[in-house]
C-alpha cells in the first residue's frame, strides 16, 4: 500500500533512498504562530537543548528544517508534504495539535517517514490509527488522567463534578478520569462540556457544580481557557468549599504565573513538572533555564526527550527511515520525567504520572509533588501495529 501511495506521487525511487548515517535531515513541524505558538517555541527550545546535550553520543549530525503549522490541519499537511517530498527529510518531529496529527497521519504512514510526536495527545494516534512510523514521546489524553481517578478515590473523595471543553481532547481526558474514578468507587454527580474556545463566562457552570453535591471538581482546560477558568473559579469563591483538581495542563508552568494566586492550592496530575526530584531533571531544568530564562514546561521536556529519542535511535546504527522507525520503538532511558520508554504494541510513551499542588515559592508559583503514580502502558485501543518494511 505504501509503494502504491508513493508510485502515485511518482516519487517511489527518491523517497526510498536512504540517508547517510552522518547527516540526517530533521523536519520540525510546529506552530510558530497562532494560539499555540508558545507551546511550539517551548518544544523547539527543548529539542535544540536535547540535541546539544546528547548529540555527541552519536556519530550522526542533524540538520533542522522548521515549518509553521499555524495550528491549521490543511496548512500542516502542505508543510508535511514539503518536508517529505521536496526537502526529503529523514525524520519529522513536533505536532502540537491532535487535529494536525490526524491531518498528516496518512502522509507520514504512506511515505514511511518516522514521526516523533512531541505533544498531540489524541488517543487514536496510538490506538486505532496507530502506525509503525509514528512514535509518541509526549502523552496520550487517557494516560495523564486515568491514574488521577483512582488516586482521588483513595483520598476519600466520594463525589466529583467534571468540566472540560467540548472537543475530542476534553472528552477523552474526562472519560479516562471518570472511568477510573467510578471503578474505584467514586460517583460523578454532574458533567458538562463547555463550548471550546467560545466560553468566556464559566459562572453558570460553576453554579451547577456548587449545587451538585460534589465534594470536588475535576477539569481539563489548557492555555487561555485554563487561565480564565482558574481565575473565575477563585473569584467565584469555590476553592475553600469545593477543591479544584484536574489534568496538569490546567496549571502548566508555561502559563501558571498568568493565573497568579488563583492557582494556589489547585491539585493536578501530569507527566512532568520542573520540581521532579531526580538528577536528570535537575540537569535539564538548570540548562533550560540558563538557555531561555524560564523554567521548563511539559512542552519543553517533550521536545528535549524527542531529541534524545532520535539520538538514541541513531546510536543503534539506524541510518535510513525504516531503521530509524524500528529503533525508535525500542527507545528507553532515565530522563527528567523518570523512567521513559516506548510500548512497542502501540508506539506510545510509558512514563510515571505526578500529582502536584501549585504553591507559592520564593520566586513565584511552583509545584509541590504530592505523589508519583506508577507508569502504565495504555490499552491497545484497537491498534494493530504492522511491522516496518525491510
Amino acid at each position: 500500500m505504501k509503494r502504491a501511495f508513493l508510485a502515485a506521487l511518482g516519487l517511489a525511487t527518491t523517497l526510498a533512498m536512504p540517508a547517510a548515517a552522518e547527516s540526517l535531515k530533521v523536519g520540525l513541524l510546529l506552530p510558530y504562530s497562532g494560539v499555540y505558538a508558545a507551546l511550539g517555541n517551548d518544544i523547539d527550545a527543548g529539542f535544540e537543548l536535547g540535541l546539544k546535550t546528547f548529540g555527541a553520543e552519536t556519530t550522526a549530525t542533524f540538520e533542522i528544517l522548521r515549518e509553521d503549522t499555524e495550528v491549521k490541519p490543511p496548512v500542516a499537511l502542505g508543510k508535511a508534504k514539503k518536508l517529505i517530498l521536496q526537502d526529503k527529510v529523514d525524520v519529522v518531529a513536533g505536532i502540537v495539535s491532535s487535529g494536525v496529527l490526524g491531518a498528516v497521519r496518512d502522509m507520514i504512514d504512506g511515505a514511511g517517514v518516522p514521526l516523533i510526536v512531541a505533544n498531540a495527545g489524541n488517543d487514536e494516534a496510538t490506538g486505532a490509527d496507530c502506525s509503525p512510523y509514528i512514535t509518541r514521546m509526549s502523552f496520550s489524553n487517557g494516560q495523564v488522567n486515568r491514574p488521577m481517578g483512582a488516586w482521588m478515590a483513595a483520598q476519600g473523595i466520594k463525589k466529583v463534578y467534571t468540566l472540560a471543553p467540548d472537543y475530542a481532547a476534553g472528552r477523552q481526558m474526562i472519560d479516562a478520569f471518570a472511568a477510573s474514578y467510578t471503578a474505584a468507587g467514586g460517583e460523578i454527580v454532574g458533567q458538562e462540556f463547555t463550548p471550546f474556545q467560545k466560553t468566556q463566562d464559566f459562572g453558570p457552570y460553576l453554579a451547577q457544580a456548587k449545587a451538585s453535591g460534589a465534594e470536588a471538581v475535576y477539569v481539563f482546560y489548557a492555555g487561555g481557557e485554563a487561565i480564565s477558568f482558574v481565575k473565575q473559579y477563585d473569584s467565584f469563591g469555590l476553592k475553600a468549599e469545593l477543591p479544584l483538581y484536574g489534568s496538569g495542563f490546567l496549571t502548566s508552568p508555561l502559563y501558571v504565573n498568568a493565573e497568579g494566586p488563583a492557582a494556589e492550592g489547585v491539585i493536578t496530575a501530569l507527566h512532568y513538572v520542573p520540581t521532579i526530584d531526580n538528577a536528570e531533571n535537575k540537569t535539564f531544568a538548570e540548562a533550560f533555564t540558563a538557555a531561555t530564562g524560564r523554567v521548563p514546561s511539559e512542552f519543553a521536556v517533550q521536545g528535549y526527550d524527542a531529541a534524545r529519542a532520535l539520538v538514541e535511535a541513531t546510536k543503534t546504527g539506524a541510518a535510513d527511515r525504516e531503521a530509524l522507525a524500528r529503533a525508535l520503538r525500542q527507545v528507553s532511558f532515565d530522563g527528567p520525567r523518570g523512567k521513559t520508554s516506548i510500548d512497542p504494541a502501540t508506539n506510545n510513551v510509558v512514563q510515571p504520572i505526578y500529582v502536584y499542588e501549585t504553591v507559592a515559592g520564593e520566586n513565584g508559583l511552583t509545584q509541590k509533588v504530592l505523589a508519583q503514580l506508577p507508569a502504565e502502558a495504555d490499552p491497545v485501543n484497537g491498534c494493530q501495529m504492522a511491522p516496518v518494511s525491510n
